[in-house]
């Protein structure tokens, strides 16, 4: 799955606010962020300046990240092991030992 493509279809062109708006009812906007899972844009001057989201969603979402980039590693592991790049770890380990000089 490819995250930013989830996040940008979780934005909703609704749920843009100006931050004066969010500082006048910071209590309401953080109950809807905790109900609806849904981030929300707060503008300054007009322009998006920030990304509201609540502490859940995000946890969530450096999960996913997370995931996803140790996915990548491994399809990368495999590629180059099935392009013959691939070495010994006991040897690579002895050089980085050596390398680093890490006694035994």
């Amino acid at each position: 799955m490819n995250v930013l493509v989830e996040v940008r279809s979780m934005l909703d062109a609704r749920e843009i606010y100006p931050l004066s708006d969010f500082q006048r009812n910071a209590r309401q906007f953080i109950e809807q962020l905790q109900q609806s899972h849904k981030p929300i844009v707060l503008t300054v001057n007009g322009k998006a300046a920030l990304i509201m989201q609540d502490a859940v969603s995000y946890q969530e979402l450096l999960d996913e990240l997370a995931l996803a980039r140790s996915a990548a590693m491994i399809q990368q592991g495999i590629t180059e092991a099935a392009e013959g790049k691939d070495r010994d770890a006991v040897e690579a380990l002895e050089e980085l030992r050596l390398k680093y000089d890490i006694p035994r």
